[in-house]
């Protein structure tokens, strides 16, 4: 907890006590003054908790303001801050396609390739890096978009690394709205796991029926013992596989944030199912 934190807590706090204990001591004068009874009683209390009510509004604001306003300020400087992180390295990615194109020596093909494949990895960064600041801050935009079209996307950045594993993408056209690239990182985690812990020539396979998006390994499954584990931050079922058990830890964060229902259904050497229900994402609701 930041210190700025603490002060605007115990400021909160201040001016909460300082309201109830002054309306206990104008609610105690005016009772006695005027007597207690039903009729001055209700009158008398509901008069002063509206007086302290409006009061807290106006007392309270200045402190609001002044604590929200450092998200604003934050905000505006991580935008500037990843915009001028982001030109060189367009400038650099729009200058080596011209040179690419004057390029015929394998050698040095070879070599532009690198240049891109490191470039569109700061690119990535620098996405990943601009998402988790605004998530931080809680600036992220819902934007309308095709299920498929994301899930398509996911499956084309792992074709280099499946290997032998087949994935077969059945999901069909439907319209949601949410944090497109939350989503994008939640379909990334499932399906690299999918690779991950899957069996040598095994499947994944993705639908979305019923607006329930379907995504379902044929790999080593997981002991019933961890199912209520594997959610939790650094938690690994097999350390042998690289990572630092992240993943699922996020995709539950995500879902709990959108409101999307997830199970799992696993059995050991059998594979394992991820079902993500996402009607309350459906476009128009």
């Amino acid at each position: 907890m930041t210190s700025k934190y603490k002060n605007f807590q115990i400021s909160n706090y201040i001016i909460i006590a300082f309201l109830v204990l002054s309306t206990l001591a104008l609610n105690y004068i005016l009772i006695s003054k005027f007597g207690f009874n039903q009729e001055v009683f209700i009158p008398i209390t509901s008069g002063l908790v509206l007086v302290s009510l409006l009061l807290y509004r106006y007392l309270s604001k200045s402190l609001f303001d002044d604590f929200f306003k450092t998200d604003k300020d934050l905000d505006s400087m991580i935008k500037k801050t990843l915009h001028e992180l982001n030109t060189p390295v367009a400038t650099i990615d729009m200058n080596i396609k011209m040179i690419e194109k004057n390029i015929t020596n394998e050698k040095d093909k070879r070599r532009i390739q690198r240049i891109k494949d490191s470039c569109e990895n700061l690119l990535e960064l620098y996405n990943k890096t601009e998402y988790e600041l605004s998530n931080t801050i809680d600036t992220i935009e819902h934007t309308t978009f095709d299920i498929k079209e994301i899930i398509q996307k996911s499956c084309d950045k792992v074709e280099d690394i499946k290997k032998d594993i087949t994935i077969i993408n059945n999901t069909q056209s439907e319209l949601i709205t949410t944090d497109r690239y939350g989503l994008e990182i939640v379909i990334d985690n499932l399906i690299s796991n999918g690779i991950k812990y899957n069996n040598k020539n095994g499947s994944i396979i993705i639908d979305n029926k019923n607006h329930i998006l379907s995504i379902k390994d044929t790999g080593i499954g997981i002991n019933t013992k961890h199912l209520l584990q594997i959610y939790d931050k650094y938690f690994q079922i097999n350390i042998e596989h690289k990572g630092i058990g992240l993943g699922l830890s996020v995709v539950k964060d995500f879902c709990e944030k959108n409101k999307i229902t997830i199970k799992i259904d696993s059995k050991e050497n059998v594979g394992t199912t991820f079902l993500l229900d996402y009607h309350s994402l459906l476009s128009g609701k």
